[in-house]
C-alpha cells in the first residue's frame, strides 16, 4: 500500500524547497552585480503580477509577484527580465551607462550570470558539507567483499577480494564511485578493470536492472553488478575535509546529471522521465513526510539541479548569456542587437515548450490518469 502526503503539504513543501534556492541564486546575481555596481532596476521572487513589494534606497524594486516558479534580477539597461539589452540604453548618458549591466566588462557580466548558479552548487556543498561533519563520510574500498542473490558480477566470474579499478575505462577509487559508473546504466554490458592477487584483468559484464519502489510508489530502475564491500566506515572529518567531500559530492551529482540529460536526448531513458513542478511538488511533499534529513538532502539535489539547468547554453538561461559573451570574446564585438533579440525569442519558445511538455508529462503521471 503506497503513502501519499496531502496536496497542501505537497505545496507547501513544494514553496519551502523552491523560494529559498530562488532568491539564494538571484541574491548571487545581485550581490556580484552590486560589488561591480551595476544597478538592479528589479529582484523579484516569482513571474506575473506584483503580490508586494518595495523600493530600497538603491532604487531596487523588490517584489513578491503571483507566480512562485522563479524569479529574476532585472540590472538597469535591461529590456526585460532575461536580461535582453534595451536598445534604448544607447542614448544614455555616460554617468547612467557606468551602471548599466550591458555596459560593464565582459569578465564582469560573465561573472554575474555565474554568480547565480554558483550559489546553487555552494548551497548544495554546505548541505553536504554538514552531513559529513555531522555523521562522518562513508568510506569503503573498491574490493568485493560479498555476492548479491544473482550477482552479473559473480557469474562474470568475479571472485570476493577482488579490487575494481575501473569501469568503461573511468577510474574507480572508493567502493561509492562504482554505484556512479554503474547505476545509470541496467542493462548495458561494461568492461570492468579489476585487480587479484596483484594481477590486473578485465571483463565484460551486463549490468542487472534492479526496480524499486518506494513507499509513495515511485519506481526506481538502476544497474547493479551485484557486489558489497567487504567493510563500510564512517570517517569523522574536520570543516576542511567534510567541504572538499560536499564538493565531490555535488561534482559527481552534476555528472550524473549530465548522463542521464545525454541518455534522454539520444533516446536511451524515455522523455517521461523528464519532472516539471508538479512532480518537484510530489517528491517534496513526500520527502517532508519523511523527515527533516531527507527533506533538506532533497533541497540540495533541487539546488544542483538549478544551478545544472540554469548553466545549459539555452538563451534566456544563465548559461545562454555565457554563451554568448565567449562568443563575444572570440569575435570582440557583441552580437548585433538582432541576433540577440531572436537567440533569446527561440530559447524563450523552447523553455516555455519544454515546460508545457513537462507539465503534461507530470499530469500524465499522476495516479488519477492510471500512471
Amino acid at each position: 500500500m503506497t503513502e501519499s502526503p496531502s496536496v497542501l503539504m505537497m505545496i507547501g513543501a513544494f514553496l519551502l524547497v523552491l523560494g529559498p534556492l530562488v532568491v539564494l541564486h538571484e541574491l548571487g546575481h545581485y550581490l556580484v552585480g552590486r560589488a561591480f555596481k551595476v544597478k538592479a532596476d528589479v529582484f523579484s521572487v516569482g513571474f506575473g503580477r506584483e503580490l508586494a513589494g518595495w523600493t530600497d534606497k538603491r532604487g531596487t524594486r523588490w517584489r513578491l509577484a503571483a507566480w512562485p516558479l522563479g524569479g529574476y534580477v532585472q540590472f538597469a539597461g535591461d529590456m526585460n527580465a532575461t536580461s535582453v539589452p534595451n536598445p534604448d540604453a544607447a542614448q544614455a548618458t555616460p554617468e547612467e551607462k557606468r551602471g548599466m549591466f550591458q555596459y560593464a566588462a565582459l569578465w564582469q557580466r560573465a561573472l554575474i550570470m555565474l554568480a547565480g548558479p554558483l550559489m546553487n552548487l555552494l548551497v548544495a556543498v554546505g548541505i553536504f558539507a554538514a552531513f559529513n561533519m555531522a555523521y562522518g563520510v562513508p568510506t569503503a574500498a573498491p574490493v568485493i567483499g560479498e555476492f548479491s542473490k544473482g550477482s552479473v558480477a559473480q557469474a562474470a566470474g568475479f571472485k570476493a577480494g577482488d579490487r575494481i579499478v575501473a569501469i568503461d575505462g573511468a577510474p574507480v577509487e572508493s567502493f561509492m564511485d562504482i554505484a556512479e559508473r554503474v547505476a545509470l546504466y541496467p542493462g548495458r554490458t561494461v568492461t570492468v578493470a579489476a585487480e587479484r592477487g596483484g594481477v590486473s584483468f578485465t571483463q565484460p559484464v551486463k549490468l542487472a536492472t534492479d526496480v524499486q519502489v518506494d513507499r509513495f510508489g515511485n519506481e526506481i530502475r538502476r544497474g547493479l553488478l551485484g557486489i558489497r564491500p567487504a567493510a563500510m566506515e564512517f570517517q569523522d572529518v574536520g570543516p576542511f575535509k567534510a567541504v572538499a567531500t560536499g564538493f565531490d559530492q555535488s561534482m559527481g551529482i552534476i555528472r550524473t546529471m549530465a548522463a542521464g540529460l545525454v541518455q534522454i536526448v539520444t533516446g536511451e531513458r524515455p522523455l517521461d522521465e523528464l519532472g516539471g513542478p508538479i512532480k518537484i511538488a510530489k517528491y517534496s511533499g513526500e520527502q517532508f513526510s519523511l523527515g527533516w534529513l531527507s527533506f533538506v538532502s532533497f533541497a540540495a539535489l533541487i539546488s544542483i539541479n538549478l544551478a545544472f539547468i540554469n548553466l545549459l547554453p539555452i538563451p534566456t538561461l544563465d548559461g545562454g548569456h555565457l554563451a554568448m559573451y565567449a562568443a563575444e570574446a572570440v569575435r570582440r564585438k557583441p552580437l548585433g542587437a538582432r541576433s540577440q533579440e531572436w537567440a533569446f525569442r527561440t530559447g524563450l519558445a523552447f523553455m516555455l515548450a519544454l515546460m508545457l511538455f513537462v507539465t503534461l508529462n507530470d499530469i500524465a503521471s499522476l495516479s488519477i490518469f492510471g500512471g
